[in-house]
């Protein structure tokens, strides 16, 4: 990228705006899935040295395309291979597991990471999975509150912890092991759609994981999200902060737009086709023929997400600051439109070229550069007299030898 002018450059954001990447899996399933989870982690790997803050791991259990069951299987494998970089569950789906279980689980993975860990917690957002467990997905979010609040207790109490609800109980439980983070492993609730994950991130003071989108409809939702967390949050007594908010959008840049469009022929349409079947979203309809480059149009146009080059990425980040009044924590997600080398790429543009406008890291070095060019030729004509006052002082003291 070319350097900017500091005046004319945009101004960055006085709180830094940290990056992660938000990684379900998605997997194209007629592709080799060992490979792609091995792809995964060492993805993760090149994460940790580039400097991205964080990295999120799902849970799901359908689909073919979404191939990661146990987020806390892949934290425990990114924590041999990473020495820095946060490693978070988005999400363990809360309804499908006991409380106990999981907060054992938080607690052990706590110390195996040294306390790198941040636990992200739903309600499950695929409807196959809950219907294989036999259960109404519109119990989910009243069932996942429930354990949500057990967990909490039993991670922040000694204990015991006695409660019996339609689908667990606790007898006498408490979590053995103490945690390894002080005072506690961060939580975080996520949110799509509803206002449920806003409400609980505020009823308990926990950090806020957004995956509904950055599209024209789910902005407007995002402008309310932070208004239900304080609202929650001041009737229950806690303290809620911006910079515990993430908010997840989809990517893919390269050098240029054109290099971009070309990229994202390998996965983008068959990507598109899958989230039409596990979501309401009307990209394409039902039969339609779509061109590559149309489909790249409305990714665009609709805010769904960015494909372009790294000053694109920049105005599609900045648009959801200010259409929401800051967040914490910006999460690319692994999709595999582009593959694995292209998306590497598109790893180190992000982080080289877009993230500095925003969290602030280059504008001294603009400030000293551009401050040194416009006294550029004072300089030069110091340097040619100091060079010169050099050679004269050598030759007096030759001769006076």
């Amino acid at each position: 990228m070319e350097l900017t002018d500091v005046n004319t450059a945009p101004a960055v954001r006085t709180a830094p705006l940290e990056c992660g990447v938000f990684l379900p899996p998605y997997h194209n399933p007629r592709r080799n899935p060992t490979m792609a989870i091995e792809q995964d982690l060492r993805h993760v790997e090149d994460l940790d040295r580039l400097g991205f803050h964080q990295v999120w791991f799902g849970e799901h259990h359908s689909g073919g395309y979404e191939v990661g069951p146990s987020p806390e299987l892949m934290i425990a494998a990114a924590a041999q291979r990473t020495s820095r970089i946060e490693l978070c569950s988005g999400v363990i789906s809360l309804p499908y597991h006991h409380p106990l279980m999981v907060a054992d689980r938080i607690t052990f993975l706590d110390h195996m990471t040294r306390g790198r860990i941040r636990v992200g917690v739903g309600p499950g957002a695929l409807v196959a999975d809950s219907q294989m467990m036999g259960m109404d997905y519109n119990l989910l979010r009243p069932r996942m509150e429930e354990s949500l609040d057990a967990i909490l207790e039993l991670l922040n109490t000694s204990g015991p912890v006695d409660r019996k609800t339609e689908w667990f109980a606790l007898e006498d439980a408490r979590v053995q092991l103490g945690p390894y983070s002080y005072p506690g492993v961060p939580m975080t609730v996520a949110a799509a759609m509803s206002p449920s994950g806003p409400k609980l991130a505020g009823k308990y003071g926990l950090g806020l994981l957004s995956i509904g989108g950055t599209s024209a409809k789910s902005v407007e939702l995002l402008a309310q999200t932070w208004d239900i967390t304080t609202r929650e949050a001041n009737e229950y007594g806690h303290t809620v902060d911006r910079k515990d908010w993430a908010i997840v959008g989809n990517i893919h840049i390269a050098d240029t737009f054109e290099q971009a469009v070309e990229e994202t022929r390998y996965g983008l349409r068959e990507f598109m086709d899958y989230r039409h079947v596990v979501t309401p979203m009307k990209m394409i309809e039902p039969g339609e023929e779509v061109a590559h480059e149309e489909l790249v149009r409305r990714v665009n146009e609709s805010g769904y997400g960015c494909i372009g080059d790294a000053n694109d990425a920049i105005n599609y980040i900045q648009k959801i600051i200010d259409d929401t009044g800051g967040f914490g924590t910006f999460l690319a997600t692994a999709h595999d439109w582009a593959d694995t080398e292209a998306t590497s790429r598109m790893y180190r543009i992000l982080m080289r070229d877009v993230m500095p406008r925003f969290t602030g890291t280059c504008e001294p070095l603009l400030k000293s550069y551009h401050w040194t060019q416009v006294r550029k030729e004072g300089f030069s004509e110091r340097f040619a007299t100091g060079i010169s006052q050099a050679t004269q002082d050598y030759e007096r003291a030759k001769s006076a030898r």
